[in-house]
């Protein structure tokens, strides 16, 4: 199943204006729910493809390297596997990745003015109940375009209408497509840089455990391909991952920042503790192989006062100066009762002894 989640939009004067948007699902099948004016639902399941002229042939994406002012044909596949006909509206339009990492295609109330323009297709396709029907598409480049990723996505959706709590038409176009990255061929230059970098010391107030160091920071696809941005931070002789293990790998397209964090673990409070983000950048060919950048460095300094391990030192410290300071104390109090004794003494000794 897609991760299928309508975007609702309200409709004006009882007429149902839709809201073009759902989540961008690669090549998987995914359910919706139509209604008629009659209100009679019915699901409607179905998946969209990459295909060849006979059908589905196992790509989960499209992707092309293509020269500025050529052009490519190629095929994808609609399946539809309910039990009704049914016409699904199909759409191109430019891609995104989303704060989560995830990619999704601009909604229709949006203009593209990249590679979603490039890429021409039908309005519709009428696909009857369990039938497949295989769709060509053209991606064209214009003679300008800049060398380097650009992304796209092909959608197939359908619209359903349904009432919102107040009772009027709500409308929701459910759509389920895949990726369509388009390579224009000329000089590749991957670059990333590190910014923003921000980072903040948490104590562990038991003296005996150390605190943790939270690191924030952006990752800026500087150059004109796509990366995978992975790498370490280090701080206090410990380090951690990002991302972190069963997190989303995070894909950046040309132009794209990143914000990303990373909690570092069993780090010391030494007043000043080094911080570094050590990211390394990971570059995507075409066919699938991939290439590490040399890695991109930032530093900061951060203040860390051990206040729990001064405080515990403190109280030693007192504890240790109120024996000392109560031994002098009895030690003068000793010195005292001995001179005292001996100052007796002497003037016992002194005394005239009573001849009668």
């Amino acid at each position: 199943m897609s991760h299928l989640t309508p975007r609702i939009g309200r409709a004006g004067r009882a007429m149902l204006a839709a809201l073009l948007a759902v989540a961008f699902a690669s090549g998987s099948a995914a359910s919706a729910t139509a209604a008629d004016d009659a209100d009679d639902p019915s699901t409607i399941r179905w998946s969209v493809t990459p295909a060849d002229e006979s059908g589905p042939d196992g790509r989960t994406a499209v992707e092309h390297d293509i020269d500025p002012g050529d052009s490519v044909d190629d095929h994808f596949a609609v399946r539809n596997v309910s039990d009704v006909d049914v016409t699904f509206r199909l759409a191109a339009a430019d891609g995104f990745y989303t704060r989560a990492g995830r990619f999704d295609m601009l909604p229709a109330d949006q203009e593209s003015v990249d590679s979603g323009t490039w890429i021409s297709l039908p309005d519709e396709v009428a696909v009857p109940a369990g039938e497949t029907v295989v769709i060509p598409f053209e991606i064209t480049v214009p003679d300008t375009a800049e060398p380097g990723d650009h992304a796209a996505g092909i959608t197939a959706s359908i619209l359903s209408v349904q009432s919102g709590d107040d009772g009027a038409s709500v409308g929701v176009e459910s759509r389920v497509g895949f990726r369509v990255l388009t390579r224009v061929t000329g000089e590749i230059t991957p670059a990333a840089a590190v910014e923003s970098l921000v980072a903040g010391y948490s104590l562990s107030w038991n003296p005996l455990r150390p605190g943790e160091m939270t690191v924030t920071f952006d990752v800026v696809n500087e150059g004109n391909t796509r990366l995978i941005a992975e790498g370490v931070v280090e701080a206090g002789g410990q380090q951690a991952a990002f991302p972190a293990e069963g997190e989303i790998r995070q894909e950046l397209l040309p132009g794209d920042t990143r914000s990303m964090a990373a909690v570092v673990d069993d780090v010391w409070p030494l007043f000043l503790v080094p911080t570094k983000v050590v990211l390394r950048p990971i570059v995507v060919t075409m066919d699938g192989e991939t290439a590490t950048m040399t890695p991109v460095v930032a530093e900061v300094v951060v203040w860390a006062v051990p206040w729990p391990q001064l405080l515990l030192l403190a109280g030693v410290a007192l504890v240790i100066g109120a024996i000392v300071w109560g031994r002098i104390r009895s030690r003068r109090r000793l010195d005292a009762l001995l001179s005292d004794a001996r100052e007796a003494g002497r003037r016992e000794a002194d005394a005239p002894v009573d001849a009668s």
